[in-house]
């Protein structure tokens, strides 16, 4: 329980979350378009699709919980399933953008069906991979290094997909419209997340064991986490943040497209092969290199102030920028990419905070009950989030139908101004209320010295 994480151990749990942003990356910046100028469903189709089946999946997330507390292998309770999941998680994904000749009702079935299962194998693999974090150490600090690492890794895997996913679908299919380009592309990140789980499950560890060998008690664990404030706090602050991102990063995609003019593009080699890169490419990679950026120097702020101070400062500085962001014209690109790197560092810091403030909160309960339900603590944190990510979704979605968008062809006024609210001012508006939760979240930095040393004593006497 008390061994030093090693580097090989902290590089092998960020291989997990390198995995899952992949796709989730891709989910949020490029599905919606997909399912509109691809495979052609209206807008607000799409939008309710997301929030039926996500609703679905965040209720999905605690019964992954529990089961995975109850989980008992020689490789531990959250490690196996990096191992069963790995491959229907890739199939699943390169299913999901396939795209069946079929009428418009069959297409919106099929979406569905697809998307529902990718969600639910997403929660399988992720909330086991989420609750791994509370269980590899008991130190507050090597969670929030571990926390980093994997943030670390899951913005590089971000990176990478956005760096290559457009060329990638025009390399193999000739447009970003290209059925076949999209269906090859998916299947190659498909190997590469299968991959990057495996690996995050060979070389993890799991040490934290509860303070006593009790026999899990479903409605307890409920109890427990119905009393636990600090955990209501972070759920709050982290809808906040999720739709704060989803909406941001679901309308870039059409705010170049269809709103910003001026054609810079970037033209590199990989392997012998040349690829173009658009404005998009080059914004999206801009913000997840800058989330990079934001996850790195989290943890040292962090560690001088505290969690609680550095969410504060870093939301509150991406709600201001936001609200700059609306005033800038489709000709100041410099403007729109300088801002697009401020506000995604700004981003970057939140998430090693909130996942290692969730460890904290699984830590204050156990404290406060005598009981631990690490599973339970973060497949409802991994609910919220997806809750924070449904309602950003669909919000997008229904808010391009609002505004009278319509695939492939010029927009009107109306609609292009809509979209610039949607990557400044209705993002705004939801860091001020992630920042208007973490105000209460009530564990100072000595509070939490105070329940380590607690635990640690108490778990030195029952080994």
């Amino acid at each position: 329980m008390h061994d030093k994480i090693s580097l090989k151990e902290k590089v092998g749990y960020g291989l997990g979350d390198a995995a899952s942003s992949m796709f989730w990356k891709i989910f949020s910046m490029y599905l919606l378009f997909f399912y509109t100028d691809v495979f052609g469903l209206a807008p607000a189709v799409v939008g309710t699709m997301f929030l039926i089946t996500r609703i679905w999946d965040s209720c999905f997330d605690p019964i992954v919980g529990i089961i995975a507390d109850r989980t008992k292998s020689k490789w531990g309770k959250f490690r196996p399933y990096l191992l069963w999941v790995a491959l229907p998680f890739a199939v699943i994904g390169v299913l999901t953008f396939y795209t069946p000749d079929f009428d418009e009702k069959g297409k919106i079935i099929y979406a569905y069906v697809t998307y529902s299962a990718m969600m639910m194998i997403y929660s399988l693999i992720n909330v086991p991979y989420a609750s791994l974090l509370g269980v590899m150490s008991s130190d507050r600090k090597e969670r929030t290094t571990l926390s980093s690492y994997r943030m670390v890794f899951a913005f590089g895997g971000s990176l990478l997909a956005l760096w290559l996913i457009e060329p990638l679908v025009n390399y193999f299919g000739g447009s970003l419209n290209s059925k076949s380009g999209w269906l090859a592309t998916i299947s190659v990140f498909g190997l590469i997340t299968t991959a990057f789980f495996w690996g995050c499950f060979f070389f993890t560890k799991e040490r934290v064991k509860p303070i006593a060998d009790e026999k899990n008690d479903l409605k307890e664990d409920l109890k427990d986490l119905l009393k636990n404030k600090p955990w209501w706090i972070l759920l709050g602050a982290g809808i906040g943040a999720l739709v704060f991102n989803s909406i941001r990063d679901g309308a870039a995609v059409y705010y170049f497209k269809y709103y910003v003019s001026g054609n810079i593009n970037f033209d590199f080699s990989l392997f012998g092969t040349d690829f173009h890169m658009t404005p998009t490419s080059i914004y999206l990679v801009l913000g997840q290199a800058a989330n990079i950026i934001g996850v790195i120097i989290a943890t040292p702020i962090a560690n001088r102030i505290g969690k609680k101070k550095t969410f504060f400062g870093a939301m509150a500085l991406a709600a201001l920028l936001s609200l700059i962001f609306y005033f800038f014209g489709k000709e100041d690109i410099f403007l729109i990419m300088g801002f697009q790197v401020l506000i995604s560092i700004c981003a970057g810091c939140i998430f090693p905070l909130i996942w290692s403030m969730y460890a904290d909160s699984a830590d204050y309960s156990e404290w406060k009950q005598g009981r631990r339900a690490t599973g339970l603590v973060f497949s409802a944190s991994s609910m919220s989030q997806k809750f924070g990510w449904t309602i950003g979704g669909a919000g997008t979605g229904w808010l391009l139908g609002y505004y009278g968008f319509q695939a492939n062809v010029e927009q009107t006024t109306v609609t292009q101004n809509g979209i610039q609210l949607m990557l400044s001012i209705l993002p705004a508006i939801a860091a001020v209320i992630s920042v208007a939760f973490i105000l209460f979240y009530p564990l100072s930095e000595e509070k939490l010295q105070t329940i380590e040393q607690d635990l640690n004593e108490k778990r030195d006497l029952n080994n």
